[in-house]
């Protein structure tokens, strides 16, 4: 069996009015350009589960199983607490091994995490080998996957719409998200930080900002961290009636945001530090700028009410983490380009 990829087009930089681009640098300049292609595979998708009656829970122990922490219904204390372990077998569970294939929303962009591979012209990343892990673990197969490539806007929809059964694509697990999406526990810890063109001027998260233009993904948590507190910066309409060109400042992907700052058409970038880093890796030009103005996990995402999967994906988890492949794929993903994490965060049950 083969990997599939159904990639989701997205517009490139460059375009009518706009100062074009003297010259790409390093990987910025690859992964700039194939924003810009877009993929061009597609697939016929089988329908997927939408029940989920809850499944049992295992009792599960050990290193790195976690613990259970009170949740209540009218609070959201502790967003990272999800279904406790279990390997039984659900209407989700079930659809999937009926179907022969898990189908997954993973990222396409972003590097080190969820790209295209330009010489093996694959999908690799963090995520992609967790998302293997997954299928293997259902399936028996890591290849027993097909992948839809799905823009950072769209993770809650498609998973609405059944056109996926999981979304693996750095997705931080919050109070609002919680009431859309059923989540996973945490496997990576990240953090809001900026990412501007080396040198003075931007210092990070501050005042600095003030006046600058700043690139967000919508739907992304760095876009809801610049409503609460702008600085100043330009991110969205400017309220006085003169529209801000939402194309440059708030975009569907990551990555795109890398590529206006290499344009010269937004001056800094706020994202998550894991993706920044990669960004940063990409194009030596640019740099992440201060520290991290928040703490955030990752989970992963399934379709609310499908708990036997959201259970069984747990249990995936506790081997993920014990077994050494958790820090195997930091080691080799992360480690060169965002070191010092010692290790995932510990789950935490309901």
């Amino acid at each position: 069996m083969h990997n599939g990829v159904d990639g989701t087009r997205t517009r490139g930089p460059a375009g009518p009015g706009r100062r074009p681009l003297a010259r790409f640098r390093g990987w910025g300049g690859v992964a700039a350009m194939a924003v810009a292609c877009g993929l061009t595979a597609s697939l016929t998708l089988l329908p997927l589960a939408r029940g989920g009656d809850q499944a049992g829970a295992s009792t599960a122990t050990g290193p790195g199983v976690g613990v259970g922490v009170p949740v209540r219904a009218d609070t959201c204390e502790n967003p990272e607490a999800s279904l406790t372990p279990s390997r039984a077998d659900g209407p989700s569970i079930a659809a999937i091994k009926a179907r022969g294939k898990l189908v997954v929303g993973v990222d396409q962009n972003s590097y080190r995490w969820g790209y295209r591979n330009p010489d093996k012209r694959t999908l690799e990343g963090f995520d992609i080998d967790l998302a293997k892990a997954i299928a293997k673990d259902i399936l028996g197969d890591e290849n027993g996957i097909v992948f839809r490539a799905i823009p950072t806007n769209q993770r809650i929809a498609a998973l609405e719409s059944g056109k996926v059964d999981l979304v693996v694509r750095t997705m931080t697990i919050n109070c609002k998200r919680i009431q859309q999406v059923a989540f996973s526990t945490a496997y990576f810890q990240a953090g809001q930080q900026v990412l501007a063109p080396k040198g003075p001027g931007i210092t990070g998260y501050d005042s600095s900002l003030s006046g600058k233009r700043v690139c967000t993904a919508e739907g992304s948590t760095a876009y809801e961290a610049l409503e609460r507190n702008s600085f100043g910066a330009v991110f969205k309409d400017d309220g006085d009636g003169t529209e801000a060109d939402k194309d440059l400042l708030t975009v569907p992907n990551q990555l795109d945001c890398l590529a206006r700052l290499q344009l010269g058409e937004v001056d800094a970038v706020v994202t998550d530090n894991a993706l920044a880093a990669g960004q940063a890796a990409q194009d030596p030009a640019v740099e992440l700028k201060g520290r991290p103005f928040t703490t955030e996990y990752y989970g992963v995402a399934a379709r609310l009410g499908n708990d036997d999967l959201v259970r069984r994906v747990n249990q995936v988890l506790v081997q993920y983490r014990q077994s050494g492949a958790w820090t195997a794929a930091y080691d080799k993903w992360l480690k060169a380009d965002l070191p010092g994490i010692t290790g995932p965060p510990a789950p935490k049950y309901k």
